[in-house]
C-alpha cells in the first residue's frame, strides 16, 4: 500500500473507533450511526482509497461537483448532497443523490417534488433547520418548520427521512451540544403530532470537530471530512 492509502486507512480506523466510543457512551449500537465521508476537498484517488477501506457513503457540498464526480467512481456508492441546493440545480442532482440533506425552503421542496413526479423518482430528503440563530446559515427556523409542517406533508413524491442542522463554529465543541439536542427535540415534537405518519428517523448533525457530541445527542448521520484526510497533501 502507498503512504496515502496507509494514512487514509489509519484515519478511518481512528474515526470509526471514536464513533464506536461515542455510541457506547450514549448506550447505542455503533450500527445506529452512518459515516458520510465529505469529499469536497479530496483528490479523486483519496476517494478511491476510502472506498477500499469500506466507506460507501460519500458527501459532496457542491451540486456541480457531485454531478462531475459521480461518473468518475465505478464502485457502488451512495452519494449524499450535504450543501446548499439551488432550485435550478435540482434536476441534475436528483438522479444521482441517495439522500439530499439540505432542503431548506418550501420553494425548494416544491421544486423537488415536481421534478420527482415528472421523472418518476422518489428522492429521499432531509429538511435543514437553522438552530444557530445566524442569518447567514440556510434552513428553516424551528418555528417556521413547525408552522409549515402540514404544508410539508402535502408533497407526496418525496420521502422525508429526517432533519439536518449545522452547528456554529466554536473553539469549544461542547458548546454545540444544545444545538444538537434541540434538533432531536424538534424531530420528536413534529413526529409526535397526531395523525403524522412521517417518523423522521434520520438526524444529520455533527462534523469532524463535534461529531462525538452529536452522536451522544442522537445523530444517525455524521458528516466527516478533514478527520479522514488529515496528514495528506494535494
Amino acid at each position: 500500500m502507498s503512504s496515502t492509502e496507509l494514512q487514509i486507512a489509519a484515519n478511518y480506523r481512528d474515526v470509526h473507533q471514536r464513533i464506536e466510543a461515542a455510541c457506547a457512551r450514549a448506550g447505542r449500537p455503533a450500527s445506529s450511526v452512518k459515516l458520510v465521508a465529505v469529499t469536497k476537498y479530496a483528490d479523486i484517488e483519496w476517494v478511491r482509497d476510502l472506498l477500499a477501506v469500506g466507506v460507501i457513503d460519500l458527501g459532496e457540498s457542491r451540486p456541480q461537483q457531485l454531478v462531475e464526480r459521480a461518473p468518475q467512481i465505478s464502485e457502488p456508492v451512495r452519494w449524499h448532497l450535504i450543501g446548499h441546493l439551488q432550485r435550478n440545480k435540482a434536476r441534475r442532482v436528483l438522479p444521482l443523490a441517495t439522500l439530499i440533506h439540505s432542503v431548506d425552503t418550501l420553494q425548494l421542496l416544491a421544486k423537488i417534488d415536481a421534478l420527482a413526479d415528472e421523472s418518476n423518482l422518489r428522492p429521499r430528503l432531509l429538511l435543514e433547520v437553522n438552530l444557530s440563530g445566524k442569518a447567514a446559515k440556510h434552513g428553516f427556523t424551528a418555528d417556521e418548520l413547525s408552522a409549515a409542517w402540514e404544508t410539508v406533508l402535502e408533497y407526496r413524491h418525496v420521502q422525508l427521512e429526517g432533519l439536518m442542522t449545522m452547528a456554529p463554529l466554536t473553539e469549544n465543541p461542547e458548546q454545540t451540544r444544545p444545538v444538537f439536542r434541540r434538533l432531536l427535540e424538534l424531530r420528536d415534537q413534529i413526529a409526535g403530532r397526531e395523525a403524522t405518519s412521517v417518523t423522521l428517523p434520520e438526524l444529520s448533525m455533527g462534523m469532524s470537530r463535534d461529531f462525538e457530541i452529536a452522536i451522544e445527542e442522537g445523530a444517525t448521520l455524521v458528516r466527516i471530512g478533514s478527520s479522514l484526510f488529515q496528514g495528506l497533501r494535494s
